[in-house]
Parts: structure tokens; sequence; C-alpha cells
């Protein structure tokens, strides 16, 4: 964005004040996406070495989270300790898919950057703890037990508790330089089974991806469930040639899904998660999923809909959100979330999300650039919207050490 003067005082401070040895737990999730992707894209951008060394040192806080019997890290861990644990509510103390499934390319970068191989076997051993469960219907369940290494309830999501896991298989594979033949074997089975179990239509014709719950279905979608329109493009191009179109359609049957739930509010701007029952579609019937907090999924499912297609309708909706991003959630401080999308006048929830500058004004600048501004070929976004390049397979075209 050539705003070099912020980053020069934001790369100062980073050298200067960015100190890990807090005796404070955290989200191995949360950090990971945040600060170790943050830290890897702010190196690969700029090329300054203190991104790189505070990235593997931040990695190599994160390590004590993977000692468990199975390997499957724990969810929260202090950092000055290496102390471990899972959130209280999950599943029997299990861990979260969308959390231990959300590591793999971040970690990859951390042994391509630092030369050591621990971060890599680190998250190919989740793969393989993986392989070799039975998937209900060919589903991964939210939750799996770190000690036993066996799933928790079955409850399957491409919203909250899921969505990064089935991203991260297919950019796995970009990231490769399309090598990681695993990780895109997992993607396009995985893929198959949510349309065949979770996919469904509405009577009014919109596509949506519901909530599996021991094989009943709950007919809702969550906002956060939006990103799939983007990943379903992302890898069409990939998928046996019979198929590509198909998930375009399919995708764009998302993207369209997801805008409508914008569309059929006051604000112009969508709520947290919507249903298909009762007679209603597309919008949010509880009082505590009628909030927004600034989230970036359905813009970035318009901004990837834009890049492989360029109808112009990606760039008009885009717009829309951007008009009621100015509208309604500017105040005096910054942008601020809403408490109900389909009340006239906004309730602000005065917070601005560190994922609105990160994501949904990124994505936003991105659908209005140019394709060859972080061309995707070169570039894959991890799911906080941090730029990590393509590994490219060296010249005798085998994958390198770290894969």
């Amino acid at each position: 964005m050539e705003m070099f003067e912020e980053f020069d005082a934001a790369t100062d401070w980073v050298e200067k004040n960015l100190d890990f040895n807090v005796n404070a737990e955290v989200s191995v999730f949360e950090v990971n996406i945040r600060f170790v992707g943050g830290l890897l894209s702010a190196y690969y951008l700029s090329g300054k070495e203190v991104f790189r060394r505070k990235a593997v040192e931040l990695g190599e806080k994160l390590l004590p989270a993977f000692k468990t019997p199975t390997g499957i890290p724990w969810a929260l861990l202090n950092l000055k300790s290496g102390i471990g644990r899972n959130w209280p509510w999950a599943s029997g103390g299990s861990s979260i898919l969308a959390e231990y499934g959300t590591l793999h390319i971040e970690f990859m970068h951390l042994s391509k950057l630092s030369g050591n191989p621990e971060f890599a076997q680190k998250v190919m051993n989740i793969r393989k703890v993986l392989n070799r469960l039975d998937k209900p219907q060919g589903l991964y369940p939210n939750y799996l037990n770190p000690n036993s290494g066996q799933w928790g309830q079955h409850h399957v999501s491409v919203g909250g508790l899921g969505d990064s896991f089935y991203e991260y298989l297919l950019k796995a594979w970009l990231m490769s330089d399309k090598t990681d033949e695993e990780g895109k074997k997992m993607y396009y089975d995985a893929l198959q089974a949510i349309e065949t179990n979770l996919m469904r239509k509405s009577s009014g014709g919109l596509t949506y991806i519901a909530e599996w719950k021991g094989g009943l279905l709950e007919h809702k979608m969550g906002h956060l469930t939006c990103f799939a329109g983007g990943m379903i493009a992302l890898g069409a191009d990939g998928a046996p040639s019979d198929k590509t179109g198909h998930q375009m359609e399919m995708a764009a049957e998302i993207a369209r899904t997801c805008h409508e739930s914008y569309a059929r509010t006051a604000l112009k701007l969508g709520p947290e998660a919507f249903r298909f029952d009762g007679g209603v579609e597309a919008i949010a019937t509880r009082q505590n999923e009628k909030y927004f907090i600034l989230r970036p999924e359905v813009i970035e499912t318009y901004m990837y809909m834009w890049r492989f297609t360029h109808d112009p309708k990606y760039r008009e909706w885009g717009w829309e959100a951007v008009q009621a991003l100015e509208q309604h959630c500017k105040v005096e401080a910054g942008y601020s979330g809403v408490r109900d999308v389909y009340a006239s006048t906004p309730n602000h929830d005065d917070v601005q999300q560190s994922f609105y500058l990160a994501e949904t004004l990124k994505y936003l600048y991105l659908l209005f650039s140019d394709d060859d501004h972080l061309p995707f070929d070169h570039w894959v976004f991890n799911t906080e919207a941090h730029p990590l390049p393509v590994i490219k397979k060296d010249k005798t075209d085998r994958p390198n050490e770290v894969e």
C-alpha cells in the first residue's frame, strides 16, 4: 500500500517492544494465525530480518503445546511455563479441528526459515493422526481428544470450529507448489463429503451449507461459513477437469446466498448466523445471532470470485459493503461492530476487531486492485489474510526437504 513511514514505525516498535516472555495464557491458534502469520508475512514482503527472527522465536514458544500423548496440540498455552490445556467447554477435553488444523502453512514456513524441521514434523503428525481415524460419512468432527486420539461428539461444521481446517488443506497443497499430494487428496475428499452431507438448496433457490450434529442437520449458516465460496473457487482449477465448472457454480451460489444475508437486513451488513427454516431464508431469527462484528468472510469470497470471474457484480457487492461500513460502523476513533443489523439505527458494540484491519479492509483493497497485486500463483493468504509465498519446488522437480 506504499505506507512506508507507518511500516518503518511499526518495524521499529516490533524491534524494541515486542516481547513474548509473558506470564500469560494464550490461544495457540489465534497467536499462530495473527502473530506468527503476520510476522512471517511482514518478513516476506519487506525482507527485514527482525520479522523472521521474531516469527521463529514465537514459533518456538508455541512448541510445548504439542506435548500431548497424540501430538494433537492444546488449545491454550502459558507462554512462560509451557503448560497447556483445552477449552473447558469443548466436548470432554477435546481439541478443536479449526484450531489444531490451522497451523500447517505457518509451521511449514517456520521450518523453511529456521532450518528446524520440528515445526513441519509437528503439523505433519497431525495429519497422520487424522488419516488413521474413521471419518463419519467422510466428514471430520469438530472435536478430537488429544489424550485418546479419538473423536469427541460428532458435530461437523464448515463454520466456526471447523472452517479453516479445510481451507488449510487446499492452501497447503497450493503453497507447496502443488507437490503436497496428501493435502490435495484430503481437501477434495472432504469437499465431496461436505457437498453430499451439508450442502442444501432452500425452497427459494439459495444454496447454503448447514451444520451436522450426529447425522441431523441444523439449517443454519454462519457468517464464518461464507469464506467457503472463496475457498471453493480457489480450489476449482485443481479439481478433476469434469468438476471445475461445477465447483465454480457452487462457489458463485454460496457467494449469492451470503450477499442475500446482507441485502435482507436494514443496515446492509450481514448477521453472525442466518437460518433456512420455518419459512425464513438467509435471515437471523435469534437475537444473539443478529450482530455484525466487522467480519471479513463475505468480502473475502467477493474478492476471490472477482479474481476468478471478473463479473462486475462482485465489485458492486463489495462497494455496497463499503458504503454500509462507512455509514453505520464508522465512529470517532475507528470502526465499531453493531448489535443488530435489522435495527434501522446502529447500536455500536464499541469494539474494532484486529481482523477488520488484517482481513476486511485488506480484502476490500484487493477487490478493487489489479490481479497482479499479490497474484494467487505466487501468494497464499493465511486464514488471517496474511500473504505467504508459494514454496517453489526446486529445479529437479523434487519437493524441497521441508515438504
